[in-house]
C-alpha cells in the first residue's frame, strides 16, 4: 500500500480534466510505450527465470544513464541474493578497481544501451574483452532496440539478446528488459515488481485518481517554485533519488520555442540532510516545492538503549523508543516545519520496501513526470541538449587524431 498525502489544494477540476485526456491521448499511441511495460514485461519473465538458474556468482551490468541508474535503485531498495556491479561510468579509475574484482568464469555480463551506440558502455565493453580475453559470449546478454547496431554485433558472436521497445525512451526503461534481467537475474521477483507498477498504472490511468495531475499541475504552474526537492527518509532511496534527477532533469528541462522552461530536481537523504540543505529550504528563497518519502516498516527492530550519559541527558528524550520511530518522528517534524514556512509539501507513505511497492513507486513518478511535461507544454521524451554534447565530443576526439 502507497498512500500520497497532498499537503495541497486541489485545482479546478475541469482543467485536471482536460489533461487527463491529453494524457489518455498519449496512452493510446504507439509513440509512448513505458505506459504498457507492466504488461508486456510479463513476456520475458520465464526467460529470465530460466536463466537466473545458471551457476554465477554475481552479474556485470555495463551500461550508462537510462541503463543503468533506474536498475541501480531498484537494486539498492532491495535485499538481493546476487551481487550486480555496475560499470557506469567512464571514470578510468573506477572501471579498473571494479573490473580487478571480477572472475569472468563466475559472472555474467549484460551489455546495455538503448540505442547500441553508447560511446561509454561500448568503450567499457572493450575494455572487458582485452582484460579477460573473451573468446566466448556464453555469458553474455546484450539489452538494445531492435535492429540496432549492438544487435547486429550481437547476433554475429552468438551471444543472447533482450530487446527494448522502441518507443521506449532508456531513461523510462527500467520495467523493461533494461531492469528486469539484471534484477531477475540477482533474484528479484519480477513478477511482483510489475504487479507493484500495474496497480499503480490501474489506480491513475484506469479508476480515475487525479492525485498525479493534481500534483503535476501545482509544480507546472506554481510560478515561484522551480526547484522540487524529493526527500527520502531511507539511505536506500539514495539511489532512488539519483535516478529521479535524471528523469525529471532530462525530460522537464526544454525549450519551448525561444524560452527555456524546466523544474530542477534535488534528492536529499533523511534525516542527515536535515543538517545541511533544510536550512536553506526553512530560510532561504522560497522557490522549492518538497516531496517526503516515508516507510512504514525498515524492516528492523532496533531501538534506542536506555542508558543515561553524564552531561548528554539532553538526549534521553528517545530512549527505549524504536529506531524506526523517532526516524519516522524527524521527517514528520520536518514536514510541519516547513509547512510553518508555507513551503509546498506532500508524502508518500510506502509501507515497505518490497518488489510490489518499488514496481508501484517507479511506474508512478514516470507518470508525475509525463504529466508535468504535458502541462509544461514540451516534449518531455526527447534529450537534444544531450545530443549537442555528443556530436561536440565525436568532433573533438576525431580533431586531435588528425
Amino acid at each position: 500500500m502507497v498512500k500520497n498525502n497532498l499537503k495541497f489544494s486541489p485545482k479546478n477540476i475541469t482543467t485536471i480534466n482536460s489533461y487527463a485526456r491529453r494524457m489518455n491521448d498519449e496512452i493510446k499511441g504507439d509513440d509512448i510505450g513505458y505506459y504498457h511495460l507492466p504488461s508486456l514485461g510479463m513476456d520475458i519473465v520465464s526467460k529470465i527465470e530460466e536463466m537466473a538458474k545458471c551457476d554465477f556468482d554475481s552479474v556485470v551490468l555495463v551500461g550508462v544513464g537510462g541503463s543503468s541508474l533506474g536498475v541501480k535503485a531498484l537494486y539498492d531498495m532491495l535485499n538481493l541474493q546476487k551481487e550486480l556491479i555496475f560499470l557506469d561510468n567512464l571514470d578510468p579509475y573506477s572501471i579498473e578497481k571494479k573490473c580487478a574484482k571480477i572472475d569472468p568464469n563466475k559472472t555474467l555480463f549484460i551489455i546495455s544501451s538503448k540505442s547500441g551506440t553508447t560511446i561509454e558502455t561500448i568503450s567499457i565493453y572493450k575494455y572487458i574483452l582485452a582484460k579477460f580475453v573473451i573468446k566466448s559470449y556464453e555469458n553474455f546478454i546484450f539489452i538494445t532496440d531492435p535492429d540496432s547496431p549492438l544487435e547486429s554485433y550481437a547476433k554475429k558472436v552468438g551471444a543472447k539478446i533482450f530487446n527494448i521497445p522502441k518507443n521506449v525512451g532508456g531513461r523510462f526503461s527500467v520495467l523493461s528488459a533494461i531492469g528486469l534481467v539484471p534484477l531477475g537475474l540477482c533474484g528479484a521477483d519480477i513478477k511482483d515488481l510489475l504487479a507493484g507498477a500495474n496497480s499503480a498504472k490501474e489506480q491513475y490511468l484506469d479508476n480515475g485518481d487525479d492525485g498525479v495531475l493534481q500534483k503535476a499541475y501545482c509544480y507546472a504552474t506554481h510560478g515561484s517554485a522551480r526547484i522540487n526537492v524529493l526527500f527520502s527518509y531511507s539511505d536506500r532511496l539514495t539511489s532512488f533519488n539519483e535516478w529521479y534527477v535524471q528523469l525529471w532533469a532530462e525530460s522537464l528541462g526544454k525549450k519551448r520555442g525561444y524560452k527555456r522552461v524546466g523544474l530542477t530536481p534535488v534528492g536529499l537523504v533523511g534525516s542527515k540532510d536535515q543538517h545541511s540543505f533544510l536550512q536553506l529550504i526553512m530560510e532561504g528563497v522560497k522557490d522549492k516545492t518538497v516531496t517526503f518519502i516515508t516507510i512504514k516498516d525498515h524492516n528492523s527492530t532496533i531501538s534506542v538503549p536506555n542508558l543515561k550519559l553524564n552531561f548528554l541527558d539532553g538526549c534521553d528524550f528517545v530512549n527505549s523508543k524504536s529506531i524506526a520511530e523517532v526516524f519516522n518522528a524527524q521527517a514528520h517534524s520536518t514536514m510541519q516545519a516547513l509547512a510553518s514556512e508555507m513551503i509546498s509539501i506532500d508524502e508518500l507513505v510506502i509501507d515497505r520496501l518490497d518488489e510490489w511497492h518499488c514496481g508501484w513507486l517507479i511506474y508512478y513518478y514516470e507518470l508525475l513526470t509525463s504529466a508535468t511535461g504535458l502541462m509544461l507544454g514540451i516534449n518531455t521524451y526527447d534529450q537534444p541538449g544531450v545530443e549537442a554534447g555528443k556530436r561536440i565530443l565525436k568532433k573533438l576526439l576525431e580533431s586531435k587524431e588528425s
